[in-house]
């Protein structure tokens, strides 16, 4: 018997105007899978995140979650928007890690992580504190919880980021270039969390261009460029033996890159 995928995407298409951003795509994650979505600025990757948790409306195909359509009733071949109600019961089942942090800075991190849960979803109080505080040490900060944004560094901030998405209890995970707006130095410790929400079979997608990350946490990396899926497989087929001169020249180009910004 095959396991129903947490996520399955059908020919997705999105425009922007006359920008045609993602032009038919077809994705499976099954379940406590991790998916590495890589792919040059431009290619189509975060705004196909941003569809999967219906931030960004799709003009044709589906996406579901969990067994079920996000953010439309499919009539026929015709997509039908669910009201907002309805789309806001079905992000529940999805976390979503932005590239910045967006924490409330009036409030500390315990209160940020614990704000969703308690004022959205209306959790009994004590339970979602006592939650709050497991997800600030499961992520390395329970001496922070009561420390406020500015108090903390960018790695810090991310990683409260992390358990306010986690505090959810979602089925997915969504990380839309999670580190891209740390200082190197910071990079590694928010890495580190990913790591080992991985490790213990969370389902994730993550765009990112941490390479190193990919090859050590993904399960599948998916390459994109011009709005489709170029290429996908295991790490250590599509980051050593890619198969596409797309993704071999984007790779070269990126490692290149890499090994000039260390140098300069």
């Amino acid at each position: 018997m095959t396991m129903q995928p947490v996520v399955r995407a059908r020919d997705v298409h999105k425009a922007f105007g006359s920008n045609e951003v993602l032009k038919g795509i077809d994705l499976d994650v099954a379940p406590g899978e991790v998916v590495v979505i890589l792919g040059p600025s431009g290619s189509g990757k975060s705004t196909f995140l941003r569809c999967i948790n219906h931030l960004e409306t799709i003009d044709q195909g589906s996406i579901e979650v969990d067994g079920e359509q996000i953010g439309y009733r499919l009539d026929g071949e015709r997509l039908t928007r669910l009201p907002e109600r309805q789309i806001a019961v079905q992000r529940r089942k999805i976390g979503m890690v932005f590239q910045q942090f967006n924490l409330y800075g009036h409030m500390t991190a315990l209160q940020n992580v614990v704000e969703a849960p308690i004022g959205v979803h209306h959790q009994e109080p004590g339970e979602a504190m006592r939650y709050g505080r497991e997800l600030l040490a499961r992520v390395g900060l329970s001496d922070k919880e009561n420390a406020y944004p500015r108090q903390l560094s960018g790695g810090q901030q991310q990683r409260v980021a992390i358990a306010r998405a986690l505090a959810i209890r979602p089925t997915l995970m969504l990380f839309d270039e999670p580190t891209s707006a740390l200082d190197p130095e910071l990079v590694g410790e928010v890495l580190s969390t990913m790591r080992e929400l991985a490790a213990q079979g969370l389902t994730m997608i993550v765009v990112t261009h941490e390479i190193g990350f990919a090859r050590e946490a993904a399960d599948r990396v998916v390459f994109m460029d011009g709005g489709v899926i170029v290429e996908q497989g295991p790490p250590g087929d599509i980051l050593s033996a890619p198969s596409h001169p797309r993704t071999r020249a984007f790779l070269s180009r990126f490692v290149r890159d890499h090994r000039t910004s260390e140098l300069s």
